[in-house]
C-alpha cells in the first residue's frame, strides 16, 4: 500500500511539472514571428517648458537605428534604448519595456530649465531645477534671461534658487523678463510692463543649499510683495512710464529715478497687478508693453547715481534762507517801533522843560 501512495505522489509531481513547463515554454510567443506594431512614447513633464518632445525622441531613436516600430521584437533591446536616451543632457530618467501584443513603451522624465544665462564673459547655458548647468540648446523655451557679471559658481549657488523662486509664482514669472547681475552682485530685474528697471539689492548668503533656497525664497516674497503694492497704489496713479529706475533694496523706502525727458507719460491701461492666483491680466499687459522693454545694458543706469526720492523733500538751503530773511524783517520792524517810542518820549521831555 505504501508503494502505491508513493507512486501516486510521484505521478502528481510529474504531471504538475509538465503543466508548468507547457504553459511557460510551449505557449511562449515566438518573437521571431512578431514585429513591433506600435511605439508608445510619453514624457511625464512635457508641458513644463522643457526642451524634449515626442518628435525629438523619435528622431534620436531613428538616428541611432533603435526606433522599434516595424522591427522584430527579438531585435528590440529595451535596455539599450534606455541607456541611449539617458546619455542626453536633458533626460532625467528613461524606461523601456515590451509587451506580448507587439507594442513597445518608452517613458521619459526630463530636466526642467529655469533660466538661461548669457553672461558678459561669454558664457551661454541653462540652469535646471536641480541647480545644475545644462548645455546650450537649439530649442527655444519661454524662460527668464539672466545677464551681467555671472560666474558659474554664482549661477549655481544663487541665480538658480532665485529663478526657481520666481518661477514658483505665476504672477511673478509672467512679470519678469530679464535678470541682470551688477558687478557688486546687486540684482536688477526688467519687467515685461512699463519702461523701467527694478533694483532688488544683493541676495542673502548661506553656507548650505537648503538654507540658501529658503533665504532667497523669503527675499523674493518680500521684495515682490512690496513691488506689487507699489505698482498697485503708486504707478497705477502716477503713470507706468513716469520712472525709469526703481530701487526697493531698502526696507523703509522706495527710491525712484525720473525719466530724463519732461514729456508726460502716455495713459496706460488698468494696472495688471491683481490677486496672486490671477496671472491673466499681467499676461495681457505684458503683450501690449513688451515692445517698451529695454535690456538693462542699454538703459545705462546705476544704483547709486542719478536717483532721487519719490516724494520731493523741501530744499533745506532755501528754507534756511527764507527763515533768515523773515528774521531780519522782524528785527527791522522791532527797531523802527523802538525808535518811534524813543522819539515820542524825547518830545514829551522837551515840552515839560519849556
Amino acid at each position: 500500500m505504501k508503494w502505491k501512495k508513493a507512486l501516486l505522489v510521484i505521478a502528481n509531481l510529474v504531471l504538475g511539472t509538465y503543466l508548468v513547463f507547457a504553459f511557460t515554454v510551449f505557449n511562449k510567443p515566438d518573437e521571431t514571428m512578431r514585429v513591433c506594431t506600435k511605439a508608445n512614447i510619453s514624457i511625464d513633464d512635457e508641458r513644463t517648458g522643457g526642451f524634449i518632445d515626442v518628435q525629438e525622441i523619435s528622431k534620436r531613436l531613428k538616428q541611432a537605428d533603435m526606433f522599434p516600430l516595424g522591427k522584430q521584437m527579438q531585435h528590440i533591446n529595451a535596455r539599450n534604448i534606455e541607456e541611449m536616451l539617458k546619455r542626453s543632457a536633458f533626460v532625467k530618467t528613461a524606461e523601456c519595456y515590451k509587451t506580448e501584443d507587439g507594442q513597445v513603451f518608452i517613458s521619459i522624465s526630463q530636466l526642467t530649465p529655469v533660466v538661461r544665462v548669457k553672461a558678459e564673459n561669454g558664457d551661454d547655458y541653462y540652469l535646471d531645477d536641480k541647480d545644475c548647468i545644462m548645455p546650450n540648446s537649439a530649442y527655444t523655451s519661454d524662460l527668464v534671461i539672466a545677464t551681467g557679471n555671472i560666474s558659474r559658481t554664482f549661477a549655481v549657488k544663487y541665480l538658480s534658487p532665485l529663478a526657481k523662486a520666481i518661477m514658483a509664482n505665476d504672477l511673478w514669472h509672467n512679470l519678469v523678463e530679464q535678470i541682470n547681475v551688477l558687478p557688486n552682485a546687486d540684482i536688477e530685474i526688467v519687467p515685461r510692463i512699463g519702461d523701467h528697471i527694478v533694483c532688488l539689492g544683493p541676495l542673502p548668503e548661506a553656507t548650505t543649499k537648503e538654507k540658501r533656497q529658503q533665504l532667497i525664497n523669503d527675499f523674493v516674497n518680500t521684495k515682490f510683495t512690496r513691488l506689487e503694492k507699489f505698482y498697485r497704489y503708486g504707478l497705477s496713479q502716477a503713470g507706468w512710464n513716469k520712472y525709469d529706475y526703481i530701487n526697493i533694496e531698502f526696507d523703509n523706502q522706495i527710491i525712484c529715478k525720473r525719466h530724463s525727458d519732461k514729456r508726460q507719460p502716455m495713459p496706460m491701461p488698468t494696472p495688471p497687478i491683481v490677486a496672486k492666483s490671477d496671472s491673466t491680466a499681467i499676461k495681457q499687459a505684458a503683450n501690449t508693453q513688451a515692445s517698451n522693454v529695454k535690456p538693462a545694458s542699454q538703459k545705462e543706469v546705476t544704483k547709486k547715481d542719478e536717483t532721487k526720492k519719490t516724494e520731493n523733500k523741501p530744499d533745506k538751503k532755501k528754507a534756511d534762507k527764507a527763515d533768515k530773511a523773515d528774521k531780519k524783517k522782524a528785527e527791522k520792524a522791532e527797531r523802527k517801533a523802538d525808535k518811534k517810542k524813543a522819539d515820542k518820549a524825547d518830545k514829551k521831555t522837551d515840552k515839560k522843560k519849556k
